[in-house]
């Protein structure tokens, strides 16, 4: 038995430590890249391959992207002084949901800017991370977000199941009555716009279907932990008209009665004009 320390077992034992570490959080790790510019403790986690879909930068893919994509971010964030604050969790197997409030000062506004971040891990050295938000608050406005996922054969059930059926139907009365009476909807604008309380969905309700009509979503992917369910999703109509495809997310959290205490959207969708 070789009585001078095992270095190179040390190390790797380490580095399977590190990588344990980080794939209990990817998205915490991921954002620690972006607010510091280094990637180094991303890319040991997970040294296969590593994507990101982004609203500003749009696929980044593999790690000398990554770097450059890391860098640009970090200095972005940094003139803005920004300050995140984690909303929500929802993690079901490989596949993590992170809401987020990212606080920032642009231009002497301060701005609360909604952001969901869904990491999954195909395998154990390599990550996909996808952001949905709207850019609305920081740029004034709208951006078409193509597709990142294929529409796929996942229903919500229960009272998630029910909203999106009275979404896509229009119905503002079915809508509301999916929500607890102190339920609310948060829009991907910030929490000041907020609509809470029966009255106030319902008026929000009915001025989102004056466009001729529902809302419809194509499921992509669903991460439902039984509080909260996450559902990726493509928007392709809205009203009477057809939409091009646009990416987004919505989470909806159930109330200890069963009804929606929260859904929460993230996209940059813009709705379409209605005429007087």
């Amino acid at each position: 038995m070789p009585w001078f320390p095992d270095f190179a077992n040390a190390a790797e034992l380490v580095r399977r430590q590190t990588r344990a570490e980080g794939q209990a959080d990817p998205v915490g790790q991921y954002f620690t890249a972006l607010n510091n510019g280094d990637t180094h403790a991303l890319e040991t986690v997970w040294p296969g391959e590593v994507v990101v879909y982004d609203p500003r930068a749009g696929e980044v893919r593999g790690h000398r992207q990554l770097r450059r994509f890391v860098r640009h971010n970090q200095a972005w964030l940094a003139e803005r002084h920004a300050r995140i604050e984690t909303v929500a969790a929802t993690c079901v197997g490989g596949r993590a949901v992170v809401e987020l409030l990212a606080h920032l000062t642009d231009d002497g506004r301060d701005l609360a800017w909604p952001v969901a971040v869904v990491a999954e891990s195909p395998d154990d050295r390599s990550v996909v991370f996808r952001t949905y938000c709207s850019q609305w608050p920081v740029d004034g406005r709208r951006h078409l977000r193509p597709p990142i996922l294929e529409a796929g054969a996942v229903h919500p059930g229960d009272v998630v199941g029910r909203y999106q059926a009275a979404l896509e139907a229009g119905d503002a009365e079915a809508v509301v009555g999916t929500f607890a009476s102190d339920g609310y909807f948060r829009g991907p604008i910030g929490p000041r716009h907020a609509h809470s309380g029966v009255g106030e969905l319902r008026s929000f309700f009915t001025r989102c279907f004056s466009a001729g009509g529902g809302i419809g979503l194509q499921p992509c992917v669903v991460t439902d932990d039984g509080v909260r369910c996450a559902m990726e999703y493509n928007c392709v109509r809205w009203g009477s008209h057809d939409l091009p495809p646009q990416a987004g997310v919505g989470v909806y959290e159930r109330g200890p009665d069963g009804l929606l205490a929260a859904v929460r959207v993230y996209d940059d969708i813009e709705a379409p004009e209605v005429s007087a």
